[in-house]
């Protein structure tokens, strides 16, 4: 099979640094790139790069089968302990027992949440609600008292223009 994995086998290692003064003052070998002593696999050609590929399409699901080959002969080896199939049916039960509890808790669960969310969303809807009327009738109330205090000073300048033209008329001979 030639498929192949970068390993970094053919990249050079670059020396490590010196930590101390006497690994320092050591002589050091000369070391021959990684890349001139090991052989590239990757392929050089379109034919061998052609050649990889159609391994790897034949490869890919055979391995893929006999790994479930292998999950299922484990199962069943697992079921071969029952020595009976009253026992087997037994075991199947307890198992179907097991996953009805797992969901009926999960199903209380999310009905839980749910109860929790909504009632949380009500709360907030009756908070919201409630603000928004109490500023409503905030708003409404200052209306109200302006528009009273915008009455009276339209009274009270009415009253002081009417004076001043009566006083106004009275200076002025006729």
């Amino acid at each position: 099979m030639a498929t192949t994995s970068d390993t970094g086998a053919d990249r050079p290692t670059p020396p490590k640094p010196a930590t101390s003064r006497k690994t320092a003052t050591r002589k050091t070998t000369a070391r021959k790139p990684a890349a001139f002593t090991t052989s590239s696999t990757q392929p050089k050609t379109r034919v061998e790069q052609v050649q990889v590929l159609a391994e790897r399409a034949v490869l890919v699901p055979m391995g893929a089968s006999l790994l479930a080959r292998d999950n299922l002969v484990s199962t069943v080896k697992g079921f071969a302990k029952y020595g009976s199939r009253s026992e087997l049916e037994r075991e199947l039960k307890r198992y179907e027992r097991r996953g009805a509890r797992a969901r009926n808790r999960f199903e209380r669960q999310v009905r839980r949440t749910r109860t929790k969310f909504e009632r949380e969303l009500r709360q907030r809807r009756g908070r919201v609600e409630r603000s928004v009327k109490q500023n409503r009738r905030r708003f409404e109330r200052e209306v109200r008292s302006v528009r009273t205090d915008l009455g009276k000073q339209s009274e009270t300048l009415s009253a002081r223009v009417e004076k001043l033209v009566t006083e106004a008329q009275g200076r002025i001979p006729s």
